[in-house]
């Protein structure tokens, strides 16, 4: 009996051609970030420094420029600029503006930094016992020169004695305190002492100018006792009662007051350029100028400054 052949027989499975298209999303995903990678590469080469700068200060506090700057993070001017090649190309104009942009990002940022120091004040009064205390006689605001803290006199409790500059023992301690605070920033210091204005009568030639003075050196003294550098100092003036807190009642005790100003930039940088030497003074006396030189010298040569032998008084200068 013959055996049958076994046969095998084996199906080929063809695959279908689609391969689905998760592979497209994947690639569409890296091309777009790719062209993103390049875009920043792009503004990076072509932004000047002030605009790195404001992109760098809004990754820093982004909420301080939603509340006062741009709320994009990268933002170079608007959305109808066009990125100039460099800063050479850009006109005059159009750099004012992007610097008077940058001086009020600064301005928003200085403004929220003494808003801070405010509440951290605020707080520290309400912690600290002896300022707790004394809390009816610190009077704190925001000006445009600064935070100013204002330590006035109320009826019954002073800062100094009667006509003198020696501060009480409890006005020195309100001012170790917030020399603690006051010490653990950047800003300048100014500190201002005002008097009312009942005529001072203690010294003959020492009014309520040279009083007023002398207690706010004397504050200025506490304050660096208490924490404050020496260098912090910006300004120490006395305004005497020029400048009355309550100006109905020009003798009342809260007009005697000692007036700290945590100088914000600008006012700092002003005092400093009004009293800075300029590179030409509009009149110089200790230099006489050319003109002045040769008139004196032509004056001199030619006689004038003196009578001629013929004139009466030849021997006396004619001045």
């Amino acid at each position: 009996m013959e055996e049958q052949p076994i046969i095998i027989k084996r199906k080929k499975k063809v695959v279908a051609g689609h391969h689905g298209g998760s592979w497209k999303v994947a690639f569409a995903d890296f091309a777009t970030a790719m062209m993103a990678f390049f875009l920043v590469l792009w503004l990076t080469a072509t932004a000047s420094p002030e605009q790195k700068l404001a992109v760098e200060g809004y990754f820093k506090d982004p909420v301080g420029f939603t509340e006062g700057g741009s709320p994009s993070p990268v933002d170079l001017g608007g959305s109808a600029s066009v990125v100039q090649e460099s800063t050479q190309d850009v006109a005059p104009n159009q750099i004012q503006i992007e610097d008077e942009t940058i001086d009020e990002l600064s301005e928003t940022l200085e403004q929220r930094r003494m808003q801070q120091l405010y509440q951290e004040l605020d707080e520290r009064i309400e912690q600290s016992d002896t300022l707790q205390e004394f809390k009816d006689q610190l009077l704190i605001d925001i000006t445009d020169e600064g935070l100013r803290i204002q330590i006035v006199d109320r009826s019954g409790r002073p800062m100094f004695d009667s006509g003198r500059d020696e501060l009480k023992y409890y006005s020195q301690d309100i001012l170790f305190e917030l020399a603690d605070t006051l010490g653990s920033v950047n800003n300048k210091l100014s500190i201002t002492g005002h008097t009312d204005s009942t005529p001072f009568s203690g010294r003959p030639g020492y009014t309520n100018w040279e009083l007023s003075a002398d207690r706010a050196n004397t504050a200025r003294r506490a304050l660096v006792a208490g924490g404050v550098r020496p260098e912090q100092i910006g300004r120490v003036v006395g305004l005497s009662d020029s400048v009355l807190f309550e100006r109905d009642n020009p003798t009342a005790p809260v007009n005697r007051r000692i007036s700290i100003i945590v100088l914000n930039k600008k006012t700092a940088d002003d005092i400093q350029t009004d009293a800075s030497q300029q590179d030409r003074p509009l009149i110089d006396l200790t230099q006489p100028d050319e003109e002045q030189e040769q008139q004196a010298r032509e004056q001199l040569e030619g006689g004038d400054w003196f009578n001629t032998p013929d004139e009466p008084g030849a021997d006396e200068f004619n001045w």
